[in-house]
């Protein structure tokens, strides 16, 4: 997921489903759960209560490296 926000494959504001990350990446919720939670403390995603999380449309300084 890190790697397509960067690379733009997810654009800013893009909405993140759950269950859509579970079929693209053959993954179980929890782990989506995770990996989003890892993704939000390093600013890459936002998520707004009842609504869902979205790419960060400022994406923070050197969120391009590993």
């Amino acid at each position: 997921m890190r790697s397509r926000i960067i690379s733009g494959a997810y654009p800013p504001r893009h909405l993140t489903s759950e269950v859509k990350l579970e079929q693209e990446f053959g993954l179980v919720r929890v782990t989506v759960r995770k990996a989003t939670a890892a993704l939000r403390e390093k600013g890459l995603l936002v998520t707004q209560p009842g609504m869902g999380s979205f790419v960060s449309k400022d994406l923070p300084e050197g969120a391009g490296e590993a």
